[in-house]
């Protein structure tokens, strides 16, 4: 429980790849347009949708800030952040001329975060319409659609050992209502498992 995984052996991972996986590639890459030698800052970046983003980033040649709590600093270096921004600690406003947000909180976050794109870049958030864009830039909502090209590419990734799952607990249908209101955060996947 809470350890990436990288293999694709089990319906656990096969679970906890699909909507993070699918939501990360469609952002950054259709939505976001990103390409090799950009940056791109990620929120919440130690999440499940964050943590996917961190990784087929990385891999397609961008620098990837991370943002989160701190408690998530080491989880997002660890799946391929090359900084990270505490958002209770740190001015996220000291980061200055990022191509691409991938925003997963949106609310203040979300509007703060215009400010620190370039011009001309762009803000992609899956947290409902953005209330601020980039100067001369492009702010884009979306909601994940199925792709079955795009959930090829990721499962093979996840199969060449490129891209871990972030499975952060794993329950029982019994337990599902206790999995989905936790006492503390989680960070991943919450998966729940119909058969024991």
């Amino acid at each position: 429980m809470g350890e990436p995984s990288g293999k694709l052996h089990d319906f656990t991972t096969g679970a906890a790849i699909v909507m993070p996986g699918l939501t990360a590639w469609q952002g950054l890459f259709e939505h976001g347009r990103l390409r090799g030698g950009q940056s791109v800052l990620v929120h919440g970046a130690a999440g499940a949708v964050g943590s996917m983003a961190c990784q087929l980033a990385r891999e397609a040649g961008a620098y990837v800030i991370g943002t989160g709590r701190a408690a998530g600093r080491q989880r997002a270096l660890d799946f391929g952040a090359q900084e990270f921004v505490d958002l209770e600690k740190d001015k996220l406003e000291d980061v200055r001329g990022v191509d691409l947000v991938f925003d997963v909180f949106g609310g203040d976050i979300g509007t703060r975060s215009a400010g620190v794109i370039r011009a001309g870049g762009t803000l992609v958030t899956v947290a409902g319409p953005p209330e601020a864009r980039p100067a001369n830039g492009l702010a884009i909502d979306f909601v994940v659609e199925p792709n079955r090209a795009q959930l090829g590419e990721i499962v093979q990734r996840v199969r060449d050992g490129r891209l871990r799952t972030n499975i952060g607990s794993v329950a029982t249908l019994n337990d599902a209502v206790a999995a989905f209101n936790p006492t503390e955060r989680v960070k991943g996947k919450t998966i729940i498992r119909v058969r024991p």
